[in-house]
């Protein structure tokens, strides 16, 4: 199932739009802002899905019965560029556990490139809800990659992809190499991808809009 939240219009879409904005992204602390605010939205919808059980509450005046969650989730990021994103649903999921993972493209001379996976840092995901954070989801290659390895921990009950800007490419790319039980959640969906697998009009480079040029 794909949820592409710019279908309705939302604070979300103000979000989107200075995220993509030339002459306001350059202010770093409110691109990440920005992110973690739209990894807020997500969560709140996510949290919609969940299981919930009851449970007595003692007020000062009394007992209240209330829904609340079964269990937290466990909220998962693509190291560096989706760490405000995963903010911004860790501000709401505020005892989840967490997962960690460096993933990142080695180019090569002739254009293409490679995902490699460097460091996963995650707790066992058996029969757990896992949500997987990256600004980008261009050609989905990277979550695909991500999502195999982390389930060497166990198999999630559910994964939910929250991306802030997706390709049509990645996202059908993504629903024919992950098996059910997987939600693709988007603030925007973009047709268009360049020859280096850039998503046109996107936004540019999340990582270094975040924090900084690398090497």
């Amino acid at each position: 199932m794909v949820h592409n939240l710019s279908q309705s219009n939302s604070l979300i879409n103000e979000f989107v739009s200075e995220l993509r904005d030339t002459a306001i992204q350059g202010d770093r602390m409110r691109f990440r802002r920005n992110l973690e605010r739209i990894g807020e939205i997500f969560a709140y919808e996510i949290s919609k899905t969940l299981p919930y059980v009851s449970r007595d509450v003692t007020t000062p005046l009394g007992i209240a019965n209330m829904q609340v969650l079964r269990e937290q989730p466990v909220v998962g990021t693509i190291l560096r560029a989706g760490l405000p994103l995963h903010q911004g649903v860790l501000n709401y999921f505020d005892r989840a556990d967490n997962a960690f993972i460096s993933a990142y493209r080695k180019h090569h001379k002739d254009g293409t490139f490679d995902i490699k996976l460097e460091y996963v840092s995650c707790p066992s995901l058996e029969n757990r809800v896992l949500i997987l954070a990256d600004p980008m989801l261009a050609t989905g290659s990277s979550i695909v990659m991500t999502a195999k390895a982390i389930r060497e921990r166990g198999n999630p009950s559910h994964t939910h992809i929250v991306a802030a800007v997706a390709s049509t490419y990645g996202v059908e790319f993504v629903k024919s190499h992950l098996p059910e039980n997987v939600t693709i959640w988007c603030a925007a969906i973009d047709d268009e991808l360049t020859a280096q697998s850039y998503i046109v009009p996107g936004l540019g480079d999340a990582g270094d809009l975040a924090y900084g040029t690398k090497l």
